[in-house]
């Protein structure tokens, strides 16, 4: 897969070519909404074309695809697992351009101390939050939220 984007539900207009949606797209497509819905859906299967990456890039994309749904790491702990204990900032420079958000999990990042930080696709760290939170983790360590602090009335 050369490139995947979330949806941004604030766009006009879709940016799907219908043509060139093949068999393989439509079942991949299928694997996000079931994501989106609430099920456990593991991507590592998705294949990647990683041509244009650098090998710190590839390494740290690689590395990423093994943290499972419901879990996180740091960019310390990413940077730590490819061999760079001192990149962090590599590691957070490659989740800003990740290609394929989701895919890639970018969204199970987590900044030194379990602290939301950077997330590039449509919604920001809300949708980071949010995403995390459909798949179980706790950000909040069980602190009650203020009605209303994310859109939920």
């Amino acid at each position: 897969m050369a490139r995947f984007r979330l949806p941004d539900p604030a766009a006009a207009e879709s940016n799907v070519d219908e043509a060139a949606v093949t068999a393989d797209v439509a079942a991949w497509a299928e694997r996000v909404v079931a994501y989106f819905t609430g099920q456990p859906v593991d991507f590592a299967d998705f294949p990647l074309d990683t041509a244009g990456l650098t090998p710190t890039e590839e390494a740290i994309y690689l590395a990423l695809r093994g943290v499972p749904y419901g879990a996180t790491t740091t960019y310390g702990e990413l940077a730590a697992r490819i061999g760079q204990p001192g990149a962090a900032r590599a590691v957070g420079m490659a989740m800003a351009r990740n290609p394929w958000p989701l895919i890639v999990p970018c969204h199970r990042v987590l900044a030194k101390g379990g602290a939301l930080h950077g997330f590039s696709a449509p919604g920001g760290l809300d949708t980071k939050r949010r995403m995390l939170a459909m798949e179980g983790v706790d950000l909040d360590r069980g602190a009650p939220m203020l009605p209303g602090l994310f859109g939920d009335g």
